[in-house]
């Protein structure tokens, strides 16, 4: 008895895993920002020119996936050379040290419509955190180019610098940095 338990138990994973699909990041249509308030008074907004994502999921409404993201921090632009070198360097960044910022989701959970809540841990600057992210699925389509199934995704939340200990304590820089991203993902 015990090993027809186990054998039916081994023909459902793998049935399970033969059904997971794989999608990968289409890099010309998407976008991995933040945005930072200076002085109390304006945003400075940023992006990561380099990072990849990758989703696996069998159900088609992606409340089983699995994500990863992993972001190039010398990618890092704010459209100003000089802030850019700063904030790559050892004061805030230390890209040298870090030279990534990764993301793996550990649960999904659709709260509306096509809304989600996306739990998961963040590592950044060699500190890893348990961080939630609002998630919005905007459609999934074929792209007529392509003939792929397309999804697309914009991607929302906040975290503290100071909990991954990125720069000092500073009257300049809010300690809340807000996440955004827009991303679209090829079914492969």
């Amino acid at each position: 008895m015990k090993k027809f338990v186990l054998i039916c138990g081994t023909v459902l994973l793998a049935s399970s895993a033969a059904h997971a699909q794989n999608w990968s990041l289409d890099k010309a249509h998407a976008k991995l920002g933040f945005a930072i308030t200076h002085m109390k008074i304006s945003e400075v907004e940023g992006s990561f020119k380099n990072f990849d994502v990758n989703v696996i999921s069998s159900k088609s409404d992606f409340t089983d996936a699995v994500i990863t993201l992993s972001a190039d921090i010398n990618s890092i632009n704010t459209d100003n050379d000089m802030r850019d070198g700063h904030i790559k360097g050892a004061d805030y960044f230390d890209a040298a040290k870090y030279p990534s910022m990764t993301f793996k989701s550990t649960s999904i959970q659709k709260t509306s419509g096509n809304n989600y809540k996306v739990s998961g841990i963040l590592t950044l600057h060699g500190v890893s955190k348990p961080v939630i992210l609002n998630a919005k699925l905007n459609g999934v389509g074929e792209n007529p180019m392509s003939k792929k199934i397309m999804a697309g995704f914009k991607i929302t939340g906040n975290i503290k610098r100071s909990a991954f200990g990125v720069g000092e304590e500073s009257a300049m820089l809010s300690d809340d940095v807000a996440l955004n991203a827009n991303i679209e993902l090829m079914k492969n």
